[in-house]
């Protein structure tokens, strides 16, 4: 069992100061909008890597008035002390100590897998390729932490490869070195998702039938096509080079880069009716990511090399109906993994029964129910 026993919040959001002592049941945090429950979730979010559920700037996530930056701590299981603070006069940065001593955000990553969904994921099937792609690449991040620095990399060389395109003219050595960074780091991204997207794709065909359908995922991309093929590392990073360097003239005209992972698209098929994901009405979009998302953490139990993943599930039940939200409850207290979820009212919860701990969140507090 993964779960955070014990979360203190210092002049994080709304909260200038709070201490949340739990077990490892689901924690149900419900109250009246604009309370702080979400901003509970994205300080929870913060232990993974990037910039959590809300992707903010740091800086934005420093309570208003507050003297300094924020801290963020907690303890996993009852045993490891892990903490986050924002530091830095000029540019910030979070450091991280582990048990006490400094840390990488990799170190706390291989610690704890974090997965989330929000309201603001609900558009994702009717919305651009790059809205798929940041949602499978966080799903990616939980399963491969290494990943985050492999997109890290990936955008620093890409901005360096339109900065030249933009000159209309390309120095060819300069070039190549360039589109070399930019096509290792590809071919990292490219294989993780092709890793990840087989894992998810076994976990989904595993799961029953039942209230959140299955779905049919493919990866659209030439470079993800070649890692779902099972082509190694050379391979896929000779492709990504190959069409780097044979697109320059047309990518000079754009003055931008027109291939690569960064273009890549997520394929999802309602399998219940064989239509795209995209076709499917507002219920059945929810009930899918939601079954993504359970997949995603059942793959990650069963097959990961790490922790069972803490599950952040945003207004996740508000909208099901009761048979769903059931279903929903049942399958959060059978998971290895801690979940937290959100909502206005208690009722919302009480499928779960003495399944889970609630959490009463008025303006800048929030206390354990008894």
């Amino acid at each position: 069992m993964t779960a955070l026993t014990r979360l203190t919040l210092t002049d994080f959001r709304n909260y200038a100061s709070l201490t949340l002592k739990l077990d490892n049941r689901p924690v149900c945090l419900y109250g009246s909008n604009g309370a702080g429950k979400t901003n509970l979730l994205e300080a929870v979010s913060q232990f993974g890597p990037g910039r959590g559920l809300r992707a903010a700037q740091l800086s934005e996530m420093t309570r208003h008035g507050a003297s300094a930056g924020w801290t963020i701590s907690g303890t996993l299981d009852d045993e490891q002390k892990i903490g986050i603070a924002l530091e830095g006069a000029g540019p910030v940065k979070r450091a991280v100590r582990i048990d006490g001593a400094p840390a990488s955000p990799g170190d706390l990553a291989e610690r704890m897998r974090l997965i989330w969904l929000t309201p603001a994921m609900d558009g994702v099937f009717r919305g651009g390729a790059s809205e798929r792609r940041r949602f499978f690449d966080r799903l990616v991040m939980a399963h491969q932490p290494s990943h985050g620095g492999a997109s890290s990399r990936y955008e620093k060389a890409l901005a360096e490869r339109n900065a030249l395109l933009e000159r209309g003219h390309v120095d060819p050595a300069w070039a190549d070195a360039i589109e070399a960074r930019l096509a290792e780091a590809g071919a990292e991204i490219a294989i993780n998702r092709a890793l990840v997207l087989a894992d998810l794709q076994a976990a989904i065909d595993a799961r029953p039938e039942g209230h959140f359908p299955k779905a049919d995922l493919s990866l659209e991309g030439e470079a993800e096509a070649a890692a779902v093929r099972g082509e190694d590392f050379r391979s896929v990073f000779d492709l990504l080079v190959d069409a780097y360097r044979s697109g320059r003239r047309r990518d000079i005209a754009a003055s931008r880069t027109l291939s690569g992972p960064h273009r890549s698209d997520l394929g999802v098929i309602h399998r219940p009716s064989g239509a795209p994901a995209g076709d499917a009405s507002t219920g059945q979009q929810k009930a899918l990511l939601i079954g993504l998302v359970l997949a995603s953490a059942e793959a990650l139990s069963v097959n990961g090399d790490g922790p069972a993943p803490l599950l952040l599930l945003d207004e996740a039940a508000a909208h099901l109906d009761p048979d769903r939200r059931r279903a929903l409850y049942d399958e959060l207290a059978a998971m290895r993994g801690q979940a937290w979820l959100t909502g206005t009212d208690a009722y919302l919860f009480e499928a779960f029964g003495a399944r889970a701990q609630r959490v009463r969140v008025e303006a800048s507090s929030a206390v354990l129910d008894a």
